[in-house]
């Protein structure tokens, strides 16, 4: 087999194919008049001797960073730390294997300070934001700075490029199979009302119950619970009605009900039965197991970047599949 020594700079591809740095370089570019034959000629050999351009000059040279920017809310606690962990392993992955790196940044629901400054600083070619607020200023900056991106989560600009599990049927999904299985009454806990999240899976609910004929109670209905909420004045007034079922839109809510329910001898699910959504490690320690929507974030997060690299790349807009969810049942929704 042929070997052929490792080649270092563009001098020393250009010195051992008998041509000038300059042709080297347009070949490598892909811009510049060069006839098609010495272009793959020289791109052939680059290929079998392992030259890699370095990445400050091939950035300079295109006027490209190679960095992307991930923008996270600064509120992601408990709440959702599972999930952005998870989507930004799956983002990264992608991003590596592209030759890009990632930088993060950490604004709040009303400012894009950090993000703002890697942009006007160009550092960065494109952005993935996550999950939007329902009036975060985010998309319409982006677009006013003209700057490429993909957004995680729903939004009402019909013109965005936008990655996300389907919440809505998700949830809708989850409380019809309760209701076919017998549940008659059923309590929904959920997060912050601004949360495009929140709002698609109430969204799910309210469309199970209509479809299935099960009374739309919005005082069984609870949003905006955290950790500051007063969780036992709430199920006091859910099991005060004989509910069959509580519904937690996210797993944090969850494990706060099912230690509420089991310091008050609350029977899991012979008393009553819970249901969750995404199936993170906060729920692997509860007796009896939780029936729950798993979503793969990891995938999404794959999805989004590899989304916004095509856009930098300017390869056109592929109609990735999006990951769907599962509904896993376990012992906390049985009998």
């Amino acid at each position: 087999m042929e070997q052929h020594k490792r080649m270092d700079t563009l001098s020393d591809i250009a010195r051992e194919l008998g041509v000038n740095k300059a042709t080297v370089s347009k070949a490598i570019s892909g811009k510049g008049n060069l006839s098609a034959e010495t272009r793959a000629r020289i791109l052939e050999f680059i290929d079998k001797c392992g030259y890699k351009p370095n990445a400050v000059a091939q950035s300079l040279a295109r006027n490209r960073t190679f960095n992307i920017g991930l923008m996270m809310p600064d509120q992601a606690g408990l709440f959702d730390g599972a999930f952005f962990q998870e989507c930004l392993s799956g983002v990264c992955k992608i991003a590596s294997s592209s030759s890009y790196d990632v930088l993060v940044a950490m604004d709040s629901e009303r400012s894009v300070e950090n993000i703002a400054r890697l942009i006007d600083n160009r550092k960065i070619d494109g952005v993935i934001a996550m999950r939007s607020l329902v009036e975060s200023p985010i998309v319409g900056f982006l677009k006013e700075k003209q700057v490429p991106f993909v957004l995680i989560g729903p939004t009402s600009d019909k013109q965005t490029i936008v990655v996300d599990n389907d919440n809505r049927s998700a949830c809708r999904d989850l409380t019809a199979l309760l209701i076919t299985g017998g549940v008659k009454s059923m309590a929904l806990l959920g997060g912050e009302e601004k949360n495009c999240v929140t709002r698609s899976r109430l969204q799910g609910f309210w469309d199970a119950c209509g479809q299935l004929g099960l009374s739309r109670d919005k005082q069984l209905v609870y949003m905006n619970v955290n950790r500051d909420s007063n969780l036992d004045e709430m199920l006091s007034a859910i099991l005060a009605r004989k509910v069959d079922c509580i519904v937690c839109m996210d797993d944090y809510i969850c494990n706060l009900v099912m230690v509420h329910l089991r310091t008050n001898g609350i029977r899991i699910p012979q008393d009553v039965k819970v249901a969750s959504f995404f199936d993170s490690v906060l729920l692997e320690s509860n007796i009896p197991p939780v029936t729950s929507v798993r979503f793969d974030a990891v995938e999404l997060g794959r999805i989004a970047c590899q989304k916004l690299i095509d856009r930098l790349e300017g390869r056109p807009d592929c109609d990735y599949a999006l990951p769907g969810y599962q509904i896993i049942l376990r012992e906390s929704t049985k009998g």
